[in-house]
């Protein structure tokens, strides 16, 4: 039996050292064995439990009424092509790459325009992919603030991105400065211009934009009359630095809204998309003309600003001028003391009234009123 005990260690013994003695290379065979089992399939990529899904809403409408119940967008996709005038609205908030590459897969997305939605970092624009137009929205809100100071936020900013198709319409929102929901609720009330389609969801997410910038405009232009007042004010003390933070928060507004004239442009001009509807196009016009509106405004605040910037700049420099004509103006009155006192501080024994009685009241007198004058002198010219 104990023999039998020794014999069976030094078996274990040498299969151990069999199994250290393996080169590394067998690993990646291994892992490739286990992956292609059997039955030939591949493991599924399993899903984090604390992965939130990014779908806000998801409706179906077939001839401007939403269908009821909730559906999946795979689901509600199959119902809308089954109906002549049926379209899907997805509703998105900062989707992952994951969840965006399968909302890609369902919808027939393009893989440049998926990669933008992702990242959020374009300027406002409209592309085609196929039947897919591809548009891109800044947004902008204003943040109320009690006093505008260096660090303030004036205006935020966000982006709207929309992938209209013929039968869907996909909006994708990143940040929070324009929120989608109460404009669905509301478009679900007008029954007649939900009948034509995607493309009627993208002139009311546009014009929700282009409206937010009227707001943000209009707002800004009290924070400018109010950084006016305190320039031109008499006890002014208004700092340059809130000036330039004025002037980089416009900056960013500018931003949002002057690059969207040429995506308006593409959908009202002669060179229109023959998919948008004629009606679509009518009101999409009443959103440039809104777009051009706020356009001046942005860019009679940036001349505005300019001019406030040059005036506090010029204010400046006098102060600065100022504060050297008041140094210069006690540094000659200084020097009356000076010299006099430098005079009789000589050591001659001949000087004039060296040996008078009321000589040091005297030169004190001589030079206090010579300070006198020469401050009221300096007084009445403006220096003092």
């Amino acid at each position: 039996m104990t023999d039998r005990i020794d014999r069976d260690r030094r078996t274990g013994d040498r299969d151990v050292r069999m199994v250290r003695a393996r080169p590394a290379w067998t690993a990646p065979v291994r892992a490739m064995t286990r992956m292609l089992n059997t039955e030939g399939s591949q493991p599924r990529p399993r899903q984090a439990p604390d992965e939130r899904s990014s779908v806000v809403d998801c409706g179906l409408y077939v001839d401007g009424v939403r269908q009821p119940g909730e559906h999946g967008y795979a689901e509600a996709l199959a119902a809308a092509r089954r109906e002549q005038q049926g379209f899907v609205w997805l509703g998105l908030h900062e989707p992952g790459p994951a969840e965006m590459a399968a909302i890609a897969e369902t919808f027939g997305l393009h893989e440049l325009a998926v990669e933008d939605a992702v990242k959020a970092e374009q300027r406002p624009k409209l592309e085609r992919f196929g039947d897919v137009s591809f548009l891109v929205l800044r947004t902008a809100r204003y943040v109320e603030h009690g006093e505008l100071t260096e660090n303030s936020e004036v205006v935020e900013t966000g982006q709207v991105m929309l992938f209209i198709g013929p039968q869907f319409v996909i909006s994708v929102r990143h940040g929070d400065a324009c929120r989608l929901s109460p404009l669905r609720a509301d478009l679900e009330s007008k029954q007649e211009l939900l009948a034509h389609g995607p493309w009627a969801v993208a002139y009311a997410v546009t014009d929700r934009v282009v409206d937010l910038y009227l707001e943000v405009a209009d707002q800004v232009e009290d924070d400018l009359d109010t950084l006016e007042a305190q320039v031109f004010g008499r006890n002014t003390h208004s700092r340059i630095q809130r000036i330039y933070q004025m002037k980089r928060e416009l900056v960013e507004f500018k931003r949002a809204v002057v690059p969207l004239q040429r995506p308006m442009l593409t959908l009202t001009g002669p060179t229109a998309r023959a998919d948008v509807p004629k009606e679509i196009r009518r009101y999409f016009r009443d959103v440039q003309d809104h777009l051009t509106r706020t356009v001046e405004q942005v860019a009679s605040y940036d001349d505005l600003l300019n001019s406030i910037l040059q005036a506090r700049l010029a204010q400046v420099t006098v102060e600065q001028n100022n504060d050297m004509r008041k140094i210069a103006a006690w540094a000659a009155i200084a020097a009356v003391w000076t010299a006099i006192a430098g005079i009789y501080g000589m050591n001659f024994d001949f000087m004039p009234e060296l040996r008078w009685v009321y000589g040091y009241p005297t030169v004190l007198t001589l030079m206090l009123a010579a300070s006198l004058v020469l401050y009221r002198w300096f007084r009445r010219n403006g220096w003092l």
